[in-house]
């Protein structure tokens, strides 16, 4: 029998339950550079590519980049937004989270992701990378991203979902 598969028979009636899907969030800069905003397009597309499920914090700037590269790419994009409307969130989430928590969002964030790819950013991204941090949890950290203690380094998009990837294995 597959891994990935489990057959439960009740009856004569077979439940097919699959494994679920990867989350992996993308943290970042709400006026990134030009540069960081391709590189989140590029992490999005290659969370898609993986089949995993990219959570954000369903705005702009890395949030919207990543969330474009991973709809762009087929995949499902998570939005936990600050705020009490969904309508708010950046045209390519696929399910937006209205939490009306401001920037207390971010804990479910960090919660909800199984690791956490940093790029640019400044309080609000920190804020992430430490609960995940403090969660156990891999945090990747991109050139112009604050790398603190316990985070993990890369050079490139492809570089950090594999690395994201490769530490969720361990």
């Amino acid at each position: 029998m597959s891994p990935d598969v489990v057959s439960l028979l009740f009856g004569s009636l077979v439940f097919m339950t699959t494994r679920r899907k990867t989350i992996i969030g993308v943290i970042g800069a709400s006026r990134p550079s030009p540069d960081g905003l391709v590189l989140a397009e590029a992490i999005g597309r290659e969370i898609a590519r993986h089949g995993a499920v990219l959570v954000c914090g369903g705005l702009g700037g890395v949030m919207e980049a990543a969330a474009r590269g991973a709809f762009e790419a087929g995949g499902e994009v998570i939005g936990v937004l600050p705020g009490p409307d969904g309508a708010l969130a950046n045209p390519f989430v696929s399910i937006a989270v209205p939490t009306n928590m401001g920037h207390a969002r971010n804990v479910i964030i960090a919660h909800t992701a199984e690791a956490l790819i940093a790029v640019e950013g400044e309080y609000g991204t920190l804020s992430e990378t430490a609960i995940g941090l403090k969660l156990g949890k891999p945090v990747v950290v991109l050139p112009g991203g604050q790398a603190v203690t316990g985070t993990l380094s890369a050079d490139s998009a492809e570089a950090a979902v594999a690395i994201a990837f490769e530490s969720l294995a361990k």
